[in-house]
This record gives structure tokens, C-alpha cells and sequence, in this order.
């Protein structure tokens, strides 16, 4: 589980939104052809738009004023045909920006799937699970609004605000003149909405993470918090983001919400200013009444852009702070690249060294401090002492999730930092305290860790860790469903598919951090008989606090403050009467 905190400081305040912006653009670029049909949809649809507004003034000034009824239907009859064509232009134009819209998320979801993959884990040993899940769907989907509903009203709206102020130049100057005068208030009314809304927008996605990662803490921690009757509080903490969600949310809505009414009454003061002025021209000046109508639809139209183009901001706006989290996960450091001269690790034996290696997670606290170790190849060595004691950290330096500040570790006498991660992980394989399955059928779940495994192999590897006989009392056996991180199995059951899944993928190196520490009494025996012969021929690393599943292991390290301080066989340390003395007599006297 990701602490509590996260890494809140990355997410204060999204910065270089305009980067941003052009940033989401590339992804579009696969559909380039589909975007110049677009274009072309989108300009047939304005002028369509544009020109039938226009046909209002030869209308009413060539027909309806000197009565020509025949002249009229066929004008009519045209203008139906274009305002169609305008429709059926801007039908096929929304149709194809869904599709670029949703290959645009598909890529941006993909890119953002592959770069988990090639993340440290320390980012996700510093980031909440949920607020990264909360990337993949509201962040993902607020861009999905706006690709594929917001984009072409906004090109739509910006080429119409262009169309109708060329052609109400052309009808009437003066008119356009009178009528851009309110102009200014719209936009220094728009600008400064959006620089309030654009802070709680930014906050709003942000506060969403926290709350959904939250929830995904409390809902993979619901048997503890149920266990220590800790609802209430649980309850309190969640109201307390809740509300705080709430309050980032009515301010964003707020400032959104007031966007709209305020250019609605602009447009209507503009509106009757230039039905008035338009009025007296036509009384004084001779203006023709069919210019003076079509003016006015263009004066009318001519603030809806406008409109549009600020509501469309604040959509954008919450898009961008989506799609700025999205791009600082991708933009996350990956693990470091393998050296370019770096060897793929095959067919080795397994001796294994680590010579004077130091280590923390953060520089300034060491773990390990100068470790040395060695492990001839089929040894099985066990690693003991206190929690934090720094066992579990060596486990992570041999397949390199982490890399050692200093010192050196190598594998058949090959540095490990001169190999590539791929097949040096491959080389190994790690059971792990905290049990993992994954959606799908046990076969699926054991195969995970060869995929090329036959169903043959699959049995033989359960069979060789004791899990056989209880998976040809599931249900379906081999071919059971397993759903939410296996809960329909017992904890036990669990971790024997993972020991099954490490015994298939058939490694030179062995990697056991507790492996049955969740294991009953009789079922750690059935396993440690598995893991016996699992481990024979194959170098083998053991965690275990249990000290009674180590006795036969060839070389028992004692560790305490990140050293190693003993050193040898059970017998042996047993015989020294020191730390490692103490701890199985302390152990035993518990029992």
C-alpha cells in the first residue's frame, strides 16, 4: 500500500497549461487525414450557417417587401437546401471527432499503461494507489469530454466569430463598430472567470485523487478497520475530504456557472443597442430593412461564439489539469536505461556475491551498511534479525528494483549493473510476504510465471509446492475463476499459488521474503517439504522470522542496524550463545 500522504508536492499547481494543451494536440496526429476531413466539414458547416443567415436580407428585401411569392418558395427552398447541407456537414463532422477523440484517450491510456510499467518502485511506494488509479479514469475522461465534444465547437465557434464579423463589416460599418463596443466587457468579464475557475478546477482534480485514494485505502483495509471497530472514525476523515472536495467543487462551478448569464446579459444589452442605432438608420439613412434583419442575426450570432468559446474554456480548463497529472506520471522518471554495452544474463549458476554494498532509500539514511555476503551456487542461505533490521532491502537490490550507492554485487561473477534488468529478473524469482493473484483461472495465475508454460508443467509445478490437492477441490479445478485478488481462496491457499507461480518459472536464484509467514502449521510443512526440492540445484535467499524454517539452511546471516553480525550454521550460532542465540531461545520461550 502507497503511504497515506502521497507526494502531494508535485500536484499543487499544474503550470504551462498552453504546453500542455499542444502536448494533448500530438496525440492526434495519427488521425491527420481524418482531421483534414474535419476541417473541411467544419467550414462547410460554418458557411452553410453564415450564408443562410446572409439570405435573409435578399429575402426579405427581393421578395416578401415587393410581394414576389413565387420567388420567394423557390428562395425558401434553397435556403432549407443549404441550412440541410450545413446539418448533415456538421452530422458527419461529430461522428468522425468521436472516433479521433477516443483513439486519442485509447493512445494517451496506453502510453500512460506502458510508462507504469517501466516506473520505479519507489514511485509507487510514494504515490497512493487510488490517486494514480484516478488518473486512468476521471482525469482520462474529462479529456475524453472535451476531445470529443468540446474541440470542434472550438474551432467551430472561433472560424464563426471570424465568418460574421467579415460579413457585418460588409452589410454595415457602423453597425460593427456599435456593436464591438461591448465586446471588451465580454472578454475582460471571461478572462477574469477563468482565472478564478482555473485555480479551483486544478484544486478540484487534485482533492478528486486524494479522495479516490482514500477510499481505495479504506476498501483494501476494510478487515482492519472493521477489526478495531474504527468506523466512525474512518467515517470522520472521509467526510473531512469529502467536504473539502466539495468546497474546491462549488467554487470551480460557481465561477463556471456564472460564465454563461453574464455573456447572455451582454449580449442582450448588445443586442438592443443595435437594435435601436440599426432602427434609426433605417428611419434617417435609408438602411434596408432585409441588411438591418440580417445584422441583427449576425449581431446575435456573433456573441454566441463568444459564449461558447468562455464555457468551453472552463471544460478545457479541468481537462488540462487532467491531462497535466496524466503528463507528470509520463514524465516520471523511468527506471535507469541499461548500460549500452549491457549483457542479457543466461545460463548461470547462480553464485552469487555482494561485496561491501551500501544502500538507502532516501541519501541521507543508509539501510545497508556494508553488507557482504556470498552464496555458492544450490547454497540456500537465510537472512534473520529484527524488523528493519534491512533483510527485506537486500532482497530488493539483487534483482535491482533499487541500485546500490555503493559497493558491488554480481552473479557468476558478472556485476549486475553491467547486465540488463529484463534478463536479470529472469534469472530469479521472488515470493513475496503479501500474496497477489490476479484476475483469471488458477492455470492462468501459476502460468504467469512462464507464459509459455504447458498445462503438464502447471500441475507439476503445484504438485512440487504442496498446492495441488486443494486445487482438485475447487470447483473447477485448474480452470477456477479467481476474482479480487483470489478471495475466494484462504490465505494459505493464496500463497501457494504464488510459490507455485515462482516454481514454474524454473529460476537459477530463489528469492523468499516470509513465504510462510501466512501459512498454517500443516500446510508449512507440506510447503517446506515443496520448497525443499525446489530449491535443490538453485541458489536460494530466505527472509524468515520463524527461525524453525531455516535449521537446515547451509549459512544463516544474523543482521541488526543494516549489518550482518553473525554468521554460520544453526549449530553453529546456536553454540556462539549470541544475538542469533537469543532470538531462537526468546522465540520458543514465546511458543
Amino acid at each position: 500500500m502507497a503511504h497515506g500522504n502521497g507526494d502531494k508536492r508535485k500536484y499543487e499547481k499544474p503550470k504551462e497549461v498552453k504546453k500542455s494543451f499542444l502536448r494533448l494536440l500530438t496525440y492526434m496526429t495519427g488521425d491527420r487525414k481524418r482531421l483534414t476531413v474535419i476541417f473541411v466539414l467544419i467550414v462547410v458547416s460554418i458557411t452553410c450557417s453564415l450564408v443562410g443567415s446572409y439570405m435573409i436580407r435578399p429575402i426579405i428585401n427581393d421578395y416578401i417587401l415587393p410581394g414576389n411569392i413565387p420567388g420567394l418558395i423557390i428562395m425558401l427552398i434553397v435556403l432549407a437546401a443549404v441550412y440541410l447541407c450545413g446539418v448533415a456537414a456538421t452530422f458527419v463532422e461529430y461522428r468522425l471527432l468521436n472516433k479521433i477523440g477516443q483513439n486519442t484517450v485509447t493512445r494517451l491510456r496506453m502510453e500512460l499503461f506502458r510508462k507504469m510499467e517501466i516506473l520505479p518502485i519507489s514511485f509507487f511506494d510514494k504515490n497512493q494507489h487510488g490517486d494514480i488509479m484516478s488518473r486512468y479514469t476521471n482525469d482520462i475522461d474529462k479529456i475524453s469530454d472535451v476531445l470529443t465534444d468540446s474541440l470542434a465547437d472550438l474551432f467551430s465557434s472561433a472560424l464563426t466569430l471570424i465568418g460574421i464579423f467579415c460579413l457585418m463589416i460588409y452589410i454595415s460599418p457602423l453597425l460593427t463598430l456599435v456593436s464591438i463596443i461591448t465586446i471588451p466587457l465580454m472578454f475582460l468579464s471571461a478572462n477574469i472567470i477563468v482565472k478564478k475557475s482555473k485555480k479551483y478546477f486544478q484544486a478540484q482534480q487534485q482533492k478528486l485523487g486524494e479522495v479516490n485514494g482514500y477510499i481505495e485505502e479504506m476498501i483494501s483495509g476494510q478487515k482492519v478497520v472493521k477489526v478495531f471497530g474504527h468506523e466512525k472514525k474512518v467515517e470522520a476523515d472521509f467526510d473531512i475530504l469529502n467536504q473539502d472536495l466539495k468546497e474546491k467543487s462549488e467554487k470551480a462551478q460557481l465561477y463556471s456557472g456564472m460564465m454563461m448569464p453574464i455573456m447572455q446579459n451582454l449580449s442582450t444589452i448588445n443586442y438592443v443597442v443595435i437594435s435601436i442605432v440599426g432602427a434609426l438608420l433605417a428611419i434617417f439613412r435609408g438602411f434596408d430593412v432585409g441588411g438591418l434583419a440580417a445584422f441583427l442575426q449576425y449581431s446575435r450570432q456573433f456573441s454566441r461564439p463568444i459564449v461558447e468559446l468562455a464555457s468551453l474554456y472552463n471544460n478545457i480548463q479541468a481537462a488540462l489539469a487532467g491531462a497535466e497529472r496524466i503528463f507528470q506520471v509520463i514524465d516520471e522518471p523511468s527506471e535507469p536505461a541499461d548500460k549500452p554495452d549491457a549483457k542479457n544474463l543466461s545460463g548461470i549458476r547462480g553464485d552469487l556475491k555482494m561485496e561491501d554494498v551500501f544502500f538507502g532509500y532516501k541519501p541521507e539514511k543508509l539501510i545497508l551498511k556494508g553488507v557482504s555476503l556470498e552464496a555458492k551456487p544450490g547454497m540456500k542461505i537465510a537472512l534473520v534479525g529484527a524488523t528493519g533490521a534491512g533483510k527485506t532491502t537486500i532482497l530488493n537490490m539483487l534483482p535491482r528494483f533499487f541500485d546500490i550507492k555503493s559497493g558491488e554485487i554480481t552473479i557468476d561473477g558478472i556485476s549486475t549493473q553491467d547486465v540488463t534488468r529484463k534478463s536479470l529478473r529472469r534469472s530469479m524469482a521472488i515470493v513475496l510476504q503479501d500474496t497477489h493473484l490476479f484476475t483469471g483461472t488458477v492455470c492462468e495465475n501459476i502460468r504467469f510465471g512462464r507464459l509459455d508454460a504447458t498445462d503438464e508443467e502447471v500441475v507439476e509445478a503445484a504438485k512440487l509446492t504442496a498446492a495441488h490437492s486443494f486445487i482438485k477441490r475447487l470447483p473447477q479445478g485448474y480452470q477456477t475463476l479467481l476474482e479480487n485478488d483470489g478471495a475466494n481462496l484462504s490465505q494459505g491457499q493464496r500463497q501457494l499459488l504464488n510459490i507455485a507461480r515462482a516454481a514454474i518459472a524454473d529460476p537459477a536464484i530463489l528469492l523468499l521474503d516470509e513465504a510462510t509467514s501466512n501459512i498454517d502449521t500443516r500446510s508449512e510443512i507440506l510447503i517446506q517439504r515443496g520448497l525443499d526440492k525446489l530449491m535443490q540445484g538453485r541458489t536460494s535467499i530466505i527472509i524468515a522470522h520463524r527461525l524453525s524454517t531455516v535449521r537446515n539452511a547451509d549459512k544463516i546471516l544474523v543482521m541488526d542496524k543494516g549489518q550482518i553480525i553473525e554468521c554460520g550454521t544453526h549449530d553453529q550460532l546456536i553454540a556462539e550463545k549470541g544475538h542469533y542465540y537469543n532470538l531462537y531461545k526468546n522465540q520458543f520461550e514465546e511458543l
